[in-house]
């Protein structure tokens, strides 16, 4: 991804700042800025471009959103992305918040085959400014505008030039001053007209010399200019320009050359002029001579100008070659990626398919479950109803066979009479103060004997019964032992 642009942004020198760091790496570390939400995806219009080496899809378009919740805490929505983002080695719901703390592990996808990590993992930590600033990866909107300033170049204007020797030596001054030049590489122009230590313009270093041969050969209206504008335009297009460092030097040097050969040329012409008006009945030898000279110049001119064509033909096939190898690599990187791309839908398809399967195979279980469970729901409702039976049965008996007739309560320390018929120990002790005769058959109590088999028979039943029944027949036996005691 690059380095960080060199500008630190505003209000974010000093004090601590949250970021992901690259866990493994001490470069392309994602700052988060107060206040601002932060996205991440391959995609074109996300804060931070995240393209994958490795496996191009492995990131989606905008893949993950962080921004900061009312509190001012961070937080991570996992934009349905295809490979999902894991917080802490547990996958995130899409389109849900979770907060983020410091020491969190991010994981953007997953592990391919026979890798241990995901590609892309993040530690969450909040550290100084100056430890993390050279750190950072750069943001998208940075990365944009350096492109792009890579591919604009300044241009300059050699208009001025093109109509000197039409125009005469009277603008020839003002116009060769208009030009700009590059410091430490000035032409002196020496003559007759009062030009002399004038600059001209040779070659901008941030100027296309395409750019240049175009508006020069145009002024001599030569036969080569159609191909140095579309050589200028195929340059602009080719995403990587890797003409010979050495042929461009060359293209520098000629066209510098051009330029004074021209100015020269120009001298002459207004030298010439000069001297005819000055000398219009004699000295015609020195005329001659100028004239000569200015001829040769001339020559000279014009074959600088047909080696310039050459040497533009020679580039213009140089960029035709890097054009031609360029379109095959995204030819072969379509093939790679529809590849990929197929490969990825089948392998879906596969998931999807056993997932089926699975599905039906779990849907089978749970009926039978849910059959066994209703068997076992009846076969439990029966056996309640016959406890319930049974319980009634125990309440009857206990009722019509166990009670006393005199307290109407169950037997508490039961004694059977020698007719028989039994009571309480403390309700018939109570009775024979008044009457010592049974008080069901009127018959003269002999004898009381103790009944154990009736005591642990209504002890048994009523552990079974409710927890009031239980507890009416403790206070009863307290109060009864107490009475007793007194």
């Amino acid at each position: 991804m690059g380095e960080p642009g060199p500008l630190v942004p505003g209000g974010l020198a000093g004090g601590r700042r949250w970021c992901l760091r690259r866990v493994g790496m001490n470069a392309e570390w994602l700052l988060l800025e107060d206040g601002r939400e932060v996205t991440i995806g391959r995609g074109l219009g996300v804060t931070y471009q995240l393209v994958s080496k490795i496996c191009p899809l492995m990131i989606s378009r905008n893949h993950c959103v962080l921004k900061q919740n009312p509190e001012g805490q961070w937080t991570i929505v996992d934009n349905k992305s295809l490979n999902g983002v894991w917080l802490n080695k547990e996958r995130l719901q899409p389109l849900q918040v979770y907060l983020l703390h410091k020491g969190d592990h991010i994981q953007l996808g997953v592990p391919l085959e026979n890798k241990e990590n995901a590609e892309y993992e993040y530690e969450v930590t909040e550290e100084d400014w100056e430890s993390v600033y050279p750190c950072l990866a750069p943001k998208n909107d940075q990365m944009l505008e350096k492109n792009k300033g890579l591919r604009t170049k300044r241009k300059f204007s050699l208009d001025e030039l093109e109509g000197l020797g039409a125009e005469g030596p009277s603008n020839l001054k003002s116009k060769i001053s208009k030009v700009s030049c590059e410091p430490g590489q000035s032409v002196k122009v020496h003559g007759e007209s009062g030009v002399a230590g004038q600059p001209l313009q040779c070659l901008y270093p941030e100027s296309t010399p395409l750019e240049d041969t175009e508006k020069t050969m145009g002024a001599h209206n030569h036969p080569g200019a159609p191909k140095v504008r579309q050589l200028h335009h195929k340059k602009q297009k080719a995403s990587n320009p890797s003409a010979p460092q050495s042929s461009l030097e060359l293209f520098k040097v000629t066209m510098t050359r051009i330029l004074k050969l021209k100015t020269q040329m120009q001298e002459k012409q207004v030298a010439v002029l000069n001297v005819k008006r000055q000398t219009q009945k004699g000295n015609l030898k020195k005329i001659r001579k100028m004239e000569q000279e200015l001829q040769d110049l001339q020559s000279q001119l014009c074959a600088e100008q047909a080696q310039q064509q050459a040497r533009v033909e020679q580039l213009e096939r140089t960029l035709q070659e890097e054009e031609h190898h360029l379109q095959g690599l995204e030819k072969n990187q379509e093939e790679d990626l529809k590849q990929q791309l197929a490969q990825a839908l089948q392998e879906h398809q596969a998931l999807m398919e056993e997932l089926s399967r699975s599905k039906k195979d779990f849907e089978t279980i749970i009926q039978a479950k849910n059959r066994e469970l209703e068997r076992t729901k009846e076969e439990k409702e029966k056996m309640q109803a016959q406890k319930e039976e049974v319980l009634s049965h125990v309440n009857d008996v206990l009722e019509n066979e166990l009670q006393c007739i005199i307290c109407s309560e169950y037997f508490i320390e039961a004694v059977t009479l020698n007719c028989a018929h039994s009571f309480c120990s403390y309700c018939i002790g109570e009775w024979m103060k008044r009457k010592v005769e049974c008080p069901i058959c009127r018959k003269d109590i002999e004898s009381k004997t103790h009944s154990l088999v009736l005591d642990n028979c209504i002890d048994k039943m009523v552990d079974n019964l409710s927890s009031e029944v239980k507890e009416r027949r403790i206070v009863l036996i307290r109060e009864r032992k107490a009475k007793s005691l007194s």
